[in-house]
């Protein structure tokens, strides 16, 4: 079993050289594919050499920007770490992740994995180890025709932490769905959220999927709201209600930069966007949760940045270009926010594709608010990608005056030579990784 195991490594640290080196694409996922072919007890043998423990981030929005953050934060307290980075959060890519930080030899040396999972891949990934930490981000609808609606993840869920009983959940307790899914299941769970009312803007015309009561299905009621179904929520009826907040996120500021304070502690970040208000409250729970000490959040969290497609920033030229995934209505309602909070005239390039990881279904784009953007300084609009079409459609019932341009480097390279200063760059899954590609080359070629 140990040549097997040793072959499987191997075997994959060369499949995942030759992805990256021959064929200029992520291993990870064929790498972690062929260890377990090799050897399909390798992932349970592995995961069970981590010194600590094994963190899991679940939910439909922030795991990649969390678990990067919390890996980070560990690291910065002089951990070793185990990270699928790469976002590659299927049953392959978790592989991977133990495979390749794996020596020659077979061993693996780590204190801690951050490892992000699919909802719907987590009922495979149980079944090979199960974590000592979930985190729960929140639970939105995401892709119909791939997940179905939100009650069927909520029961994926549900069952693979009544699987792990002795798995402790960190959640987001300002999120119903999530509240509630973590009180029914059984396991110990602990909180986070934020105190106070932060977006007054409650004029929107988004879709809130999870605002009715879990347990007898009232509508809730709240004393304030954030995005979603996100806010102080209870139900007059039965009496489900936003349980007590353990990490509670106070004095919130999203001028600027990020600032909040947690348990007294005033923490900042150059992150856009109120959701990263969320991302960065979980990692706190989590590190605080796992009894480590976090000595040096501060100063990371200060230096993180997101990377791979998350709010990324990519210059060409004079050209400041913004690339965010946007892959669900909350999703592409929060970029809208950070748009609107920009007081800088901008363009807007959006892509959309409908490959297999996208889901076929987009009529999802019906549900996202495109109709705040209006008047708020964007003059110019692209839609691209494969069903440029269908979000043109959608755009021109918004009232935007858009173009049409499926070809994404002409699209980007349309605004730059409209003398653009500030672009924004929203795509959906699968359009990521090769926006991302394109932006680096181009913006490489500019500077030769």
């Amino acid at each position: 079993m140990k040549l097997r195991r040793i072959t499987a490594i191997w075997a994959a640290k060369l499949t995942e050289m030759i992805c990256v080196r021959i064929f200029h694409r992520q291993g990870a996922t064929w790498a972690g594919r062929i260890a377990l072919l090799i050897c399909p007890s390798i992932l349970q043998e592995l995961a069970g050499e981590v010194r600590m423990a094994v963190f899991a981030v679940c939910g439909t929005n922030g795991k990649t920007t969390v678990n990067n953050l919390l890996s980070a934060a560990l690291e910065a307290e002089g951990y070793e770490i185990i990270c699928n980075r790469s976002g590659s959060n299927m049953l392959n890519g978790v592989a991977a992740a133990f495979v390749l930080k794996a020596r020659g030899n077979g061993k693996l040396s780590a204190d801690y994995a951050c490892i992000e999972m699919d909802e719907a891949a987590t009922r495979v990934i149980f079944e090979h180890f199960q974590p000592d930490y979930m985190i729960l981000t929140n639970l939105f609808r995401d892709q119909l025709d791939r997940y179905g609606e939100i009650d069927i993840t909520m029961d994926i869920l549900k069952n693979v932490m009544q699987s792990a009983p002795g798995m402790k959940v960190i959640v987001n307790g300002d999120d119903p769905l999530s509240a509630c899914l973590a009180m029914d299941s059984g396991n110990d769970f602990v909180t986070y959220g934020i105190s106070e009312c932060v977006n007054r803007d409650n004029n929107s015309g988004e879709i809130r999927e999870g605002r009715f009561c879990r347990r007898c299905g009232a509508e809730l009621s709240y004393r304030f709201y954030h995005y979603g179904q996100l806010g102080d929520y209870a139900c007059l009826e039965c009496g489900f209600q936003r349980p007590h907040i353990r990490y509670l996120g106070q004095d919130i500021e999203l001028e600027k930069e990020i600032a909040l304070t947690v348990e007294g502690e005033r923490l900042r970040s150059s992150q856009k966007g109120f959701y990263n208000v969320y991302n960065i409250l979980a990692v706190y729970a989590a590190i605080q949760a796992g009894g480590v000490k976090p000595e040096h959040f501060r100063e990371t969290l200060a230096d993180f940045r997101p990377g791979n497609g998350r709010m990324e920033e990519f210059w060409l030229g004079d050209t400041k270009i913004w690339l965010n995934l946007a892959k669900n209505p909350t999703g592409f309602n929060q970029n809208i926010d950070v748009m609107i909070k920009d007081p800088h005239p901008k363009e807007l390039v959006v892509v959309i594709n409908d490959n297999a990881q996208d889901g076929a279904d987009v009529s999802w784009l019906w549900d996202v608010d495109f109709e705040r953007l209006k008047g708020r300084g964007i003059r110019t609009v692209i839609a691209s990608g494969i069903r440029c079409q269908d979000l043109l459609l959608r755009l021109k019932y918004a009232g935007m005056r858009s173009e049409l341009e499926p070809d994404v480097e002409k699209a980007v390279c349309s605004c730059v030579g409209k003398d653009s200063r500030n672009l924004y760059v929203l795509v959906n899954y699968t359009a990521l990784s090769d926006t991302r590609n394109l932006l680096q080359r181009i913006c490489r070629k500019t500077d030769q």
